[in-house]
């Protein structure tokens, strides 16, 4: 498995006290790169995410606390302060519909209802097939183009419903 792409279907290294030789290469490029283990854990975080199936299990933060020598609960509050990483499984697609007041005003409970309905799943849930997953998020910073959610790394502004349904059908 190539770490650079992401891993599908169950933890590849579960059961593994560590991370996988192919990760703990390019761990080692990184940290040629920052002044301290410290400074690496982000990137270091993406590597085991990607290893560990686009989420990072206990296992996965305590195999990055260990590789990196940093306090495990050091490496927990990273995970649990950003929202680039995951404590459970995500879809291959993760949906972020933006809730604030603006996006609120102009329908984004409409959009998340439309989610629930399309995908058959509930908030914080992944598809059966493991294609998606969704999230309300606090504020995108797209409030002139509300509703909106970002689909992977890309915005998709000016929902309704059947626009919603379009960009659905349009995820492999």
């Amino acid at each position: 498995m190539s770490v650079s792409e992401p891993a599908t279907g169950a933890a590849p290294v579960s059961g593994h006290a560590g991370l996988p030789p192919e990760a703990k290469a390019e761990l080692d490029e990184i940290r040629r790169r920052y002044p301290t283990n410290e400074a690496a854990l982000l990137p270091a975080l993406h590597i085991a995410q990607k290893v560990w199936g686009g989420w990072l299990p206990d296992e996965a933060i305590q195999a990055v606390a260990r590789e990196l020598d940093l306090a495990p609960a050091k490496v927990y509050g990273v995970v649990t302060f950003y929202d680039l990483y995951h404590q459970k499984p995500v879809g291959r697609h993760r949906i972020r519909v933006c809730t604030n007041l603006s996006c609120q005003l102009r329908g984004s409970e409409e959009i998340m209802e439309t989610l629930h309905q399309e995908l058959g799943v509930g908030e914080d849930e992944v598809t059966p097939d493991g294609r998606v997953s969704y999230v309300h998020f606090e504020c995108l910073g797209s409030c002139d183009t509300a509703p909106m959610m970002m689909v992977d790394e890309t915005y998709q502004e000016n929902l309704t419903p059947d626009r919603v349904r379009q960009i659905l059908k349009g995820l492999k």
